[in-house]
């Protein structure tokens, strides 16, 4: 198996707060999960955190862009959002952004479920 980088090392201490943190490798980059719910994803080393139509705005408002890959020749965006700096210098930053990140992509699992 191949090193993880310096920065999905970095990344990893950085989110050691959460409980059930998994860091998979997966299609040249990782999907960062916790327990089975992947809510960030680093790849060529820069983090991207899960948003969605309500949180897209605090991403877009801060400049950042999504992550987006070349398949096939055609474009393809996700929606994970490059994270805002901030998250690396500032541990409540981190947790912010990770709770956002994590609450969106757990509403998107249950988005095709019915609630009894």
């Amino acid at each position: 198996m191949a090193k993880r980088s310096d920065f999905v090392e970095f990344v990893a201490g950085q989110m050691a707060f959460v409980d059930g943190l998994r860091i998979r490798p997966m299609f040249g980059g990782y999907g960062i999960y916790q327990d089975d719910c992947m809510f960030a994803l680093i790849a060529d080393d820069r983090l991207y955190f899960k948003a969605d139509a309500a949180t897209r705005t605090e991403f877009e408002a801060r400049g950042l862009g999504p992550f987006s890959y070349v398949a096939r020749g055609k474009s393809v965006t996700l929606q994970y959002f490059e994270a805002p700096p901030d998250v690396f210098e500032e541990q409540e930053a981190m947790r912010t952004w990770v709770r956002m990140a994590h609450e969106t992509a757990l509403k998107a699992s249950r988005g095709g479920r019915r609630q009894a």
